[in-house]
């Protein structure tokens, strides 16, 4: 059934909501921040251990966050999954700071096209365990259809979302993150369409994130999916600074489908 899943995005050490498609380090002025947060990470990943909203998860947005991450994951040892950066040579590392699963995105798409190799080798460093990973397959459009976006939704790949590609890394993860990178933060409402083919594609759990903004967009996703995606609400909420819902609303709505 589909759930709320709340997340800790982190960017030069601090939590922050961004407008995802500004996201460039080449051009840091284009960044558009929408909230900053005067607390640590630790009292977020705090917050949802109390509430226990398990399944967030912690991105860290470029560099200098690794230790804001790793508070975030002693705060609530388990409880909080972790991506940014993510790569065979960290991947256990992550898990053993804490996280229940790692996330991973832009290695798999070297030069902007997947590699299985990659993605073996990752699995290998989590000692073949899927359990433990969570494919981020973040996307933008492009010609009507979704295409997944890395290096912080700035490359545009050559990997289309659809049936085969799903079908493809279903068996070597045990769920999918996926951002709609071109409303991410906006709060103008969901990509119906994405939740749509989302459920219909996948098989094992998917969160979507971007563009959420209220508990109507909860039970729109509900209803598009069939129960099948949950949603991330980021800058809409009050706890990140928004005025579109509320953290405890969100916890609630969470209790009444469950």
């Amino acid at each position: 059934m589909t759930r709320f899943r709340p997340c800790i995005d982190l960017h030069a050490g601090s939590v922050k909501q961004i407008v995802g498609g500004t996201l460039n380090t080449t051009t840091p002025d284009v960044l558009k921040t929408n909230w900053t947060s005067e607390h640590p990470s630790a009292y977020y990943a705090d917050l949802y251990k109390q509430h226990d909203l398990t399944g967030a998860h912690v991105i860290m947005l470029g560099p200098g966050n690794d230790t804001a991450a790793k508070e975030a994951l002693e705060a609530w040892r388990g409880g909080m999954q972790v991506g940014g950066g993510i790569k065979e040579k960290n991947a256990k590392q992550w898990i053993e700071n804490g996280a229940s699963k790692v996330i991973i995105t832009s290695y798999l798409f070297p030069d902007s096209t997947f590699s299985m190799d990659r993605l073996r080798a990752v699995l290998h460093a989590l000692d073949n365990d899927k359990q433990k990973l969570v494919i981020d397959l973040s996307c933008r459009r492009k010609d009507d259809k979704w295409f997944v976006a890395t290096n912080k939704w700035q490359t545009i790949t050559d990997f289309e979302l659809n049936q085969d590609s799903i079908s493809l890394l279903e068996p070597h993860c045990s769920e999918f993150l996926i951002h709609a990178a071109d409303v991410e933060g906006l709060q103008r409402g969901i990509d119906h369409e994405l939740v749509t083919k989302l459920a219909e594609w996948c098989s094992i759990p998917v969160t979507y994130a971007g563009g959420g903004r209220s508990l109507e967009d909860l039970e729109l996703v509900k209803k598009l999916s069939g129960g099948k995606v949950d949603l991330t609400i980021g800058s809409a909420l009050d706890v990140f600074g928004g005025s579109g819902v509320k953290f405890e609303e969100c916890v609630g709505w969470n209790k009444e489908q469950h």
